[in-house]
């Protein structure tokens, strides 16, 4: 990797430039992108809680809330598959063939738990071994809504220990200008859904 204002080439786990003490631009891309998806979550996550219950409960014929609304529980609820899942490929597909210093077990071993977490309940009885405890089955049943926050708080903990691993933020991140366009596209979504929703409430 070189420096953009001297040319000083500088390895990835370097913040800085090691002669004009200048940070990449790519690192100024994905921090940028990484704070205005959390941006757009958080203005989604606002939305969902104070306007869109009292949306769809006064527009009962607009498909628009009830999607919007029913979108934003499934992902809650599910939305931590696919990034699990995603970042269980990314580390056996890209960042074990690049024989990083930093070992991701840990890592895996966090998501690969989560997932088995997850599927435990959904076992047939017959399976060996295969039913978790009742205990834990009825904990599930009476609050439906925490693996959902376990399982986010263990993809989040994942996410969080890559990047503050220089090398393998790197390497997820890649230059930030794909992250930069969806957290972009996203933001646009929830700011311009938002603007009509609160249109058409007035």
């Amino acid at each position: 990797m070189f420096c953009e204002l001297c040319g000083q080439s500088f390895l990835p786990k370097q913040t800085v430039c090691s002669r004009c003490n200048k940070a990449a631009t790519r690192h100024w891309f994905q921090l940028m992108s990484l704070a205005t998806l959390l941006v757009a979550v958080l203005c989604n996550v606002l939305v969902g809680i104070f306007l869109l219950p009292r949306l769809v409960a006064v527009h009962h014929s607009r498909f628009l809330f009830r999607a919007w609304l029913w979108v934003d529980y499934k992902v809650a609820l599910y939305g931590w598959l696919p990034l699990a899942l995603g970042l269980l490929a990314w580390d056996f597909l890209v960042w074990k063939a690049a024989k990083p210093k930093v070992k991701g077990w840990f890592t895996r071993k966090l998501l690969t738990f989560s997932l088995t977490a997850a599927v435990a309940p959904l076992l047939p009885s017959w399976i060996p071994a295969g039913q978790p405890p009742g205990q834990f089955l009825a904990m599930i049943h009476r609050h439906p809504g925490v693996p959902s926050l376990l399982a986010w708080g263990v993809v989040l903990l994942v996410v969080l220990l890559l990047c503050t691993n220089a090398e393998s933020r790197d390497y997820l991140l890649g230059h930030g200008r794909a992250l930069s366009l969806i957290s972009m596209g996203l933001l646009l979504v929830v700011v311009t859904m938002t603007v009509v929703s609160w249109a058409t409430t007035f």
